[in-house]
Order: structure tokens, then sequence, then C-alpha cells
């Protein structure tokens, strides 16, 4: 079974859902990528890699909060950066180590990009999580 979840507390999207959850077994949320916008779709913290990484993880909280889910049960994130200098992937990278996404420690990739989707955008964070009491549990 898949169930395509749209955050209401969040900017809504053009043409996909925040998440994805699929059942077998275990339930995993393949999550959208979390983009620096507020809830009225205007993006935050213009030019500044830092300010939109924080936005780009208390979104994704948002996102793994409506799917029942939260930072400690992410599997798999891909973090993107709009730079091709590692010290700013590493402030990003900063970013994500403060948040609880560090707990576990979940797998990641940190990318270098040419560009992301939003005029503006610096970063971008992609998931994949468990959702907790599932394990064993069927519809």
């Amino acid at each position: 079974m898949l169930k395509r979840v749209t955050v209401p507390s969040l900017f809504t999207p053009p043409t996909y859902s925040h998440a994805s959850v699929v059942e077998t077994g275990t339930r995993l949320a393949l999550l959208a990528g979390s983009v620096p916008l507020d809830a009225d779709g205007e993006l935050v913290g213009p030019g500044d890699p830092v300010r939109q990484a924080e936005q780009v993880i208390a979104n994704l909280g948002e996102q793994l909060r409506a799917v029942g889910s939260d930072f400690e049960h992410v599997a798999y994130t891909d973090v993107y950066v709009v730079s091709a200098d590692p010290a700013v992937l590493s402030e990003v990278w900063k970013v994500v180590e403060a948040s609880r996404l560090s707990v576990g420690p979940h797998a990641s990739t940190l990318l270098g990009v040419a560009c992301l989707g939003y005029r503006g955008q610096l970063v971008e964070i992609t998931a994949t999580a468990v959702i907790p009491g599932s394990e064993g549990e069927h519809a």
C-alpha cells in the first residue's frame, strides 16, 4: 500500500507530495526533498546556506511528524548544497549534525550541486525514515 502525504502546515508543492509511505512489514516513509521555504512559499535565508539548512531541518521535522516518524527514525538522507566549496558543505553539515538526525546515526550523502529547484535555493534534504511501532504490523 502507498500513501501520499501533503503536510498542511508546509507550502503546498506544485506536482509532488511531501512524503510517501510504503508498507512492507516495516513501514517506510520516502520523503520528498525538504526545501527552505516557509509555509507561504517564501524563501528563508536568501544567500545564507546555514539559515537555509536550519529551515530545511525544521521543514523535514514537519514532514516526519506528519507521517508518524521523527529524526531518530530517519534511515537515510541526501543533503544537497549549491556550492563547490567544501567549507560551505561543511557549514551545512554542522546544521545536520546539530539536529536529532545525528542520533543513530542515519546514513547520508552530502553533495555539492550546481543548482536546485527554487530560485535562490541553496540547500535541500531528502530522507527515508522508518515509522516507529510498525514492525510486523499489517493493515
